[in-house]
């Protein structure tokens, strides 16, 4: 159970590594913390805590937890809000039913998810359910927009002791593919509301109207987005492309993100399962329906379907025979990319095969040249242009590349395409409408069954807060600065229009520049290349995207990135970077009890988190902790303190050991406190002279495998016995 109270820093409960490792630092956080009157505190964001809390008339008294999702997302609007945020699951549909179903194992009487709800009771479950999968976390916390950028202590670390990046040769075969047309960048349509309005959404069809969604309510000022994708032209494209593969003799990969656009890209992703089956599919489609197949659940599912009909798997076979060779997640255990939705993440996926040189993972366990499958072309235009870069000027060298900040539009749910409740798949031939309460047809498309329509929407006053958010970024650093924005594409169009005068009004024109994102990635690379720097103000898609793009050509890793949402209401949201290599860490730390999770991305929000409770409630010592934090952080990456990948080496409990000890070392030797010098000394001293025990106690708890409880829902006891297994140093941090 997460705490009742409101402390006065908020520390996420989450999933999978990043949870883990928090059972190691939390401990030692509140432990410092508590010498500078300071509470840290946990709320519970978790996928298992999310499903526990949706279901209370289902559980047991003591099974019960409080929605601490909906109680952040109140507190996040209040001034005194200060929240360290880990990453969380954004669960596909796979990883939502085996989380229901480890629940179910551990007593918790929760309902099966409902593939096809046909009674109301399911349909009300199944609905319940919906509202879990996703980014269903982001757009709750986010109220401010986001400014991500690598601590200076990272980036001198990596320039320093640079990472090994892959060739790139000018004759590489790798490429990207997208759709030309019938995607939801060409069919996209936009206006701004001059005044406040409601919406409904509806489908008129030979059979009547039906309403899609109603009682969407805007304030005045803000855009409305409405577009769709053509199934007929989607189904073409993935046939094409996969022959296209075959012939130039590469791998076919597909790169959505199935989880944060929970409803469009899994969609998607049925639509290229169905592709790559298609023979199976023509002849065995009833079949397999009526064994509950949905081919937006993936492979794997699929094939543990079938497995039972000779048949149906004999063709599956042929047809596999027949396609060219795909892009591998694990080429060892035979898990494909089309085998989970969840499993490939474009702005985790693209930005490794770029830094690969290219080159992704086939099933014969070699490297290869790849077709990088990208059906929607609103920004599949990034990922063309850096390859085309790359095969151009070779591979970016991290020992003398400049850095690419952020600025990124997200408060309020803005722009979030595919993740929300006004995004459908048509289920009949006509017209769906967007009408306001007057009678205003905002926006309207002829559609076909089959399509995928969605609308989005940005509210002016974030958009405003953005602006001037990237207006104050580039005047305290002298960067380059440069709006990642199309102005052929409606939406676009319609945030230029409002940015301009903005800029105009403060008198800094001269100081930015509008770029359409294909152009906008030359330009990054360019000026990165030469060692300068730059500043990408993108909208909400594009944060996430280039979030991990730059970092991982530039420090090899997302995770170490400092991202600070300075929330509009006055508070601090403070996250710790991206969790998409979180699961491959946890069956690491179950099959040998080594944790490789780096944890710096937490070292770096937890300085900032302390520094802004010192400027929020004057509390001077937090500050001191906060700066002595930035001189742990700087001690663990020039003593290379971080964790291995193997094991038998130093991992993240380790590195949770040394930052505890130059944490307090620093407190120690700092003048500003003399009161937090004296509490600190001894403890410093505990934890240098218990080195060798320490060390030794954290080594000789690997090698074997690690039981935790569960996966998605742990045991707390089981965990903390796996993350805290040195006694000595549980003795010194209490």
């Amino acid at each position: 159970m997460s705490d009742t109270s409101t402390p006065d820093i908020i520390y996420t409960k989450v999933d999978e590594a990043p949870e883990l490792a928090s059972a190691s630092l939390l401990p030692i956080i509140q432990s410092f913390a508590s010498a500078a009157g300071v509470t840290v505190g946990t709320k519970d964001i978790s996928l298992a805590g999310r499903i526990i809390a949706t279901f209370p008339e289902a559980l047991t008294a003591e099974q019960r937890q409080s929605d601490d999702l909906a109680e952040l997302g109140e507190l996040v609007k209040k001034p005194d809000a200060n929240v360290i945020k880990l990453p969380n699951i954004s669960a596909s549909v796979p990883q939502l039913v085996a989380a229901v179903k480890e629940l179910q194992s551990q007593g918790y009487a929760l309902p099966d998810y409902p593939e096809s709800p046909s009674t109301d009771e399911e349909k009300a479950v199944r609905a319940k359910y919906d509202s879990i999968k996703g980014s269903a976390v982001n757009p709750v916390l986010r109220e401010g927009n986001s400014d991500r950028r690598a601590a200076a202590a990272v980036k001198k670390f990596a320039q320093s002791n640079p990472h090994r990046m892959g060739e790139w040769s000018s004759d590489s075969k790798t490429r990207v593919a997208a759709m030309t047309g019938d995607d939801f960048y060409s069919n996209e349509v936009s206006a701004t509301l001059d005044k406040a309005a409601t919406a409904k959404i509806v489908l008129e069809t030979a059979d009547g109207e039906t309403v899609l969604k109603e009682g969407v309510s805007y304030p005045a000022g803000t855009v409305v987005d409405a577009t769709y994708m053509s199934a007929k032209a989607l189904d073409a494209f993935l046939a094409e492309e996969i022959e296209k593969t075959k012939a130039e003799g590469t791998l076919f990969s597909l790169h959505m993100k199935a989880t944060m656009m929970k409803v469009s890209d899994p969609i998607i992703f049925g639509h290229a399962v169905k592709a790559w089956l298609a023979p199976v599919f023509e002849k065995y489609g009833d079949k397999m329906a009526a064994l509950g197949v949905n081919p937006a659940s993936g492979m794997g599912d699929l094939l543990a379907r079938v497995k039972d009909d000779p048949e149906i798997t004999k063709a599956i076979a042929d047809c596999r025979e027949q396609r060219p060779p795909m892009y591998m997640v694990d080429s060892d255990r035979g898990i494909t990319n089309l085998h989970v939705p969840s499993d490939v993440i474009i702005d985790a996926s693209m930005p490794a095969l770029i830094r690969a040189g290219g080159k992704g993972w086939g099933p014969d366990g070699k490297e290869s040249d790849t077709n990088c499958v990208i059906p929607d072309s609103s920004y599949a235009p990034v990922y063309d242009a850096t390859i085309e870069f790359f095969k151009a000027n070779g591979k970016l060298n991290p020992a003398t590349a400049g850095t690419v900040q952020n600025i990124g539009l997200m408060a309020q749910k803005a722009e979030e395409y595919g993740s929300h409740p006004t995004t459908f798949e048509i289920p009949a031939d006509g017209t769906v409408k967007m009408i306001l309460d007057d009678g205003t047809v905002l926006h309207s498309h002829t559609v076909e069954a089959g399509d995928i329509w969605r609308s989005a929407s940005a509210r002016k006053a974030p958009i405003e807060d953005w602006v001037n958010l990237a207006i104050e970024r580039q005047k305290a650093t002298g960067y380059r600065a440069i709006f990642w924005l199309d102005a052929s594409r409606a939406h676009d169009a319609e945030l230029i229009a409002m940015v301009k005068p903005i800029l105009e009004a403060k008198g800094v024109t001269d100081k930015f520049e509008i770029m359409a994102p294909r152009e906008a990635t030359i330009a990054s690379l360019e000026t990165i290349t030469k060692g300068e720097n730059t500043i990408a103000i993108t909208g909400n898609v594009l944060r996430d995207y280039l979030t991990d793009l730059f970092p991982i050509l530039e420090l090899a890793t997302s995770a170490k990135m400092l991202s600070i949402v300075k929330l509009m209401q006055g508070g601090g949201l403070f996250e710790t970077g991206a969790g998409g290599s979180a699961p491959k860490h946890v069956q690491q730390l179950q099959s040998e009890n080594h944790l490789r999770w780096d944890s710096l991305g937490e070292f770096c929000a937890l300085g900032e988190s302390f520094k802004f409770l010192a400027d929020q409630k004057g509390n001077e010592k937090a500050r001191v902790l906060g700066e002595a934090v930035d001189t742990a952080t700087q001690g663990i990456l020039d003593n290379d303190r971080s964790p291995s990948r193997k094991v038998g080496e130093p991992d993240n409990r380790d590195s949770h050991y040394w930052f505890a000890r130059y944490w307090a070392e620093a407190l120690a030797a700092q003048s500003d406190d003399a009161e937090l010098a004296s509490h600190f000394a001894p403890i410093a001293k505990a934890l240098a002279d218990g080195e060798a025990d320490i060390v030794a106690e954290l080594a000789a708890a690997q090698g074997s495998p690690a039981d935790t409880g569960g996966y998605y829902h742990n045991d707390p006891e089981k965990v903390a016995a796996v993350m805290r297994p040195s006694p000595t140093l549980n003795a010194i941090i209490g």
